[in-house]
Order: structure tokens, then sequence, then C-alpha cells
């Protein structure tokens, strides 16, 4: 069972596992979203750009960073909605054979007429420590005392 609202702290830190990106994650992306960039899909294009290699989508890693933020297991079975996403940024290239995970903030806790806003600040790491991708995610969770979904 995931936390309630009131069970989050104002600076509460959460570390996910790592996860290692694949030629198969980018290509699979790439026919989900009809995203053949060819800085994502052509060895050969890619290797005389500024990263010298093919790079991860932007919205690939995101979309993995949310399933990582996911298997925490915080929210399951107490998050009501999605409610938002500000200041996405790609800060840095993730590259194939890269390993990102996603080291999470409470940065807010606002109530709300259904339950309560959590506000993460988030930001995915390579094995390397560096910021990859950053973004403040709320999301709306229930109560202790709102135990089923509006």
């Amino acid at each position: 069972m995931g936390r309630y609202f009131e069970d989050f702290k104002e600076g509460e830190e959460f570390t996910t596992f790592g996860r290692t990106i694949t030629e198969t994650d980018i290509v699979n992306f790439a026919a989900l979203t009809g995203d053949w960039n060819e800085i994502h899909t052509n060895r050969e294009f890619a290797a005389a750009g500024p990263f010298g290699q093919r790079i991860a989508h932007g919205a690939l890693i995101f979309s993995i960073a949310t399933g990582l933020t996911t298997r925490l297991g915080l929210i399951n079975d107490t998050v009501i909605a999605f409610y938002g996403l500000d200041r996405l940024r790609f800060v840095k290239p993730v590259f194939i054979g890269d390993t990102i995970r996603v080291n999470q903030r409470v940065q807010a806790l606002e109530d709300h007429d259904k339950g309560g806003i959590l506000t993460f600040l988030c930001e995915v790491v390579n094995q390397r420590n560096e910021v990859v991708v950053s973004y403040t995610a709320k999301v709306l969770v229930k109560r202790k005392g709102n135990r089923t979904a509006p």
C-alpha cells in the first residue's frame, strides 16, 4: 500500500533502482512515437554530430524515469491523479549503455479538496551521478480519511 498525503514530509528524499538504457529501448521508442531523428537512430550520422554517438530521446528518459519512480511504491493505491509537470530540462545526453536512476525529493505539500498535492523535485542521474534530466512533478494523493478515489 502506498503512503498517504500525511505520511510525507517536506525535504524527504528517495532514490530509485538503476536502469541501463539499451539500443532496443531507443528503437522501440522511435517506433512507438514516430521520432526517427537520426541523432537517435543512425550511428554514422550521430558519430559526426556534437556528441559523437547516438543519444537517447529526452522523452524516453523522462518516460523511464516515471516508471522508476513508480517502482518506489510511494503512492501505489493512494495516487488519485498526475497533477502537473514543471521545469522539465534535458541537461546532458544519455547514451546507449548509460545507467540512470532518479533522486526524488518532496519539495512541497499542498492541501486540495480531494486530497493533497505532493510536489517532487526529480533529478535523473547517470552512472557518474551527473544530472541528465530534471523536472518537478505534482501528484494528487489521498488523505488518510479519503481511502477511495473521488
